[in-house]
């Protein structure tokens, strides 16, 4: 039966209805945290909502972009002239880009048999059994052929391989690093358009485009030219371009388009800002570097002289965000602020009744329950009865 009649009270007070009721308490200390918070509510609102997120616009937050690059500068190595075409990969220009910084050089390679290197695994040896014929090690140079022989000059073995000979590690060529190379400049052409807004903007202006060739970035006096120095660079992502020579680095050009479309869109300058994507050298897979090779061919021997390469490569990554007044966003959240403001009274109506409310005389004035009939009903053409006035004046004669 108990559970029953929890069931019945449930269903018949669900279809209550409640109205709230307005009670003046005059206490200060109450009345100060209540308008306090309603200051920090409103203040919110209004400098951090409405200011600084502009939530009355709507915004675009992706749009389309595209990128070119350019390496410019010439440096000298010894008695070698470097130019873009030696040490700028990708040629063409993209929304990345390398220069290479030093090189490593493995000389006169040709298709033969030679030792492996001691460090592979298995590859040290003392007589043929212990080469396996035909075996591939993927962390070697080739395919063993089954001999043990003495590694190069040297008076240990290892296994015989068939492999582009001699193999790097014993006869690389290590080239003195590419320090000029601190004043090439890279040249960042990006167009962005914010299809929502129907507004496409360039970071540099196109009625000067001679201008482009002397200068460099500044962001107060030459915004619109993205010309930047490789040691410009380096020192903006706080690395040593020094270091960078040695291990290679890979640097994120992040370029920043936060635009105001309430006003003149001219007025829409991208930012640029720059930082290291790579682990730090501390750790194995630091740095960037990669191989390539130039074939050529000796009395009908094809050779080979492998390169690896040490540099800086550039990601340029790009961001948008843009914004114009709209009525709708406006609604949505002048509605929420209004209504946030109610937290104000749920705050200040449990501080009241928690730690206030000793004898229970605010919660009999809030809460009243009208569900019940009238003791002694009046019989009369109209009958009034009255509970309590739905405005309560605690002012007098409630202690605090």
């Amino acid at each position: 039966m108990g559970c029953l009649e929890f069931l019945k009270d449930f269903f018949l007070g669900f279809w209550d209805y409640e109205t709230p009721k307005v009670m003046v308490v005059k206490d200060r200390k109450l009345g100060v945290i209540y308008r306090a918070v309603q200051f920090l509510v409103i203040t919110y609102f209004i400098w951090h909502v409405f200011i600084s997120q502009k939530a009355y616009q709507e915004t675009e937050t992706r749009p389309e972009s595209s990128v070119y690059t350019e390496m410019r500068g010439v440096a000298m190595l010894e008695d070698s002239v470097q130019d873009t075409t030696e040490y700028v990969r990708p040629s063409e220009g993209g929304d990345v880009i390398s220069t290479i910084l030093r090189k490593e050089v493995t000389y006169d390679q040709t298709q033969g048999t030679c030792a492996e290197h001691y460090s592979v695994a298995n590859a040290n040896c003392t007589q043929d059994s212990d080469c396996t014929q035909g075996e591939i090690d993927f962390d070697g140079h080739g395919q063993r052929t089954g001999r043990c022989i003495p590694y190069y000059n040297y008076t240990f073995k290892t296994c015989e391989i068939k492999s582009w000979c001699p193999i790097e590690e014993y006869a690389v060529v290590r080239e003195p690093a590419l320090e000029q190379a601190i004043n090439f400049t890279v040249f960042i052409k990006n167009a962005i358009h914010f299809p929502k807004f129907k507004v496409l903007r360039g970071n540099i202006k196109p009625n000067k485009p001679k201008k482009l060739l002397r200068c460099h970035y500044h962001p107060e006096t030459n915004p619109y030219c993205p010309v930047f120095s490789l040691g410009f660079i380096a020192a903006q992502a706080r690395e040593k371009f020094s270091e960078l020579c040695k291990t290679g680095g890979i640097i994120g050009v992040f370029i920043n388009w936060k635009c105001d479309f309430d006003v003149d869109p001219s007025k829409c300058i991208p930012t640029y800002s720059f930082r290291r994507l790579d682990m730090r050298k501390d750790l194995p897979s630091s740095g960037y570097y990669y191989r390539f090779a130039k074939y050529y061919h000796k009395d009908g021997v094809e050779y080979r002289t492998l390169i690896k390469a040490y540099g800086i490569r550039l990601d340029v990554i790009v961001h948008g965000h843009a914004g114009r007044f709209s009525l709708i966003p406006t609604i949505i959240n002048t509605v929420t602020a209004m209504t946030s403001v109610g937290i104000c009274s749920i705050i200040c109506d449990w501080i009241m009744l928690t730690f206030i409310d000793k004898n229970e005389v605010f919660s009999e004035k809030k809460f009243d329950d009208v569900s019940k009939k009238p003791s002694q009903p009046i019989t009369t053409d109209l009958t009034l009865t009255s509970y309590g006035s739905t405005h309560s004046d605690l002012s007098d004669g409630v202690p605090l």
